[in-house]
């Protein structure tokens, strides 16, 4: 009786029957049906004391040291109270763009001056920073972030307010680095300040947002 030849051997150039080869090509495939029923339960699995509701909430990208993360330049943290009602309805995404890229915790203080970022010693950590907004908007696209709220007048992710890159206080309106590239690719940016704000922006257009992020 005549056998189709495999499709995998037809590809290989292969043109006797390999029972071996074809039970470990079924095997594969299976293992793969498997892995794909295992993930759909995962995802819609009721856990106890966690709703259902989860996976569809917005989820927004968040300056961790607003959320108690001890990563500024001094080693410590801007823990932010005001969040937690934000939090009962969006997902937090924390993120660090300093140490995602590659600057230590504590640094020297750093700002922005004339295009460049240097720290207060003289030290030029551009790369280092664009490098970690590169990884704020991967993660964010990712996990399609419509907004984020950032950390005022730092030089990574100042929205409205940056200093002048004279290291003495002085206050301009700016973006860091970060919040200028999230910007460039249409994520809403919030300061620590508009926690209400970008809650009614996720109520009103953001769920909208949300699909159209993802899909990209």
């Amino acid at each position: 009786m005549h056998r189709e030849i495999p499709i995998w051997c037809k590809k290989e150039g292969l043109f006797r029957h390999d029972r071996k080869k074809e039970n470990e090509e079924i095997e594969k495939v299976n293992r793969q049906k498997i892995g794909k029923k295992q993930e759909k339960t995962i995802l819609t699995e009721k856990v106890p004391g966690v709703s259902e509701k989860v996976i569809h909430r917005p989820c927004i990208l968040v300056s961790a040291c607003l959320l108690g993360v001890m990563c500024r330049y001094d080693g410590k943290s801007n823990g932010l109270a005001g969040l937690e009602r934000l939090q009962e309805t969006t997902t937090f995404l924390p993120f660090c763009p300093e140490v995602y890229g590659g600057l230590p915790t504590p640094r020297e203080p750093s700002e922005i001056r004339d295009g460049k970022v240097c720290s207060k010693s003289g030290r030029d950590v551009t790369a280092q920073f664009e490098k970690g907004a590169r990884e704020a908007l991967r993660m964010a696209k990712l996990l399609g972030c419509s907004a984020a709220i950032l950390k005022e007048r730092s030089p990574s992710c100042g929205s409205h307010q940056i200093y002048d890159g004279t290291f003495q206080g002085k206050r301009i309106e700016g973006r860091g680095v970060t919040a200028a590239l999230l910007e460039k690719n249409g994520i809403r940016l919030f300061n620590e300040e508009q926690a209400e704000e970008c809650l009614a922006w996720l109520e009103k257009y953001g769920r909208r947002e949300e699909r159209r992020s993802s899909e990209k």
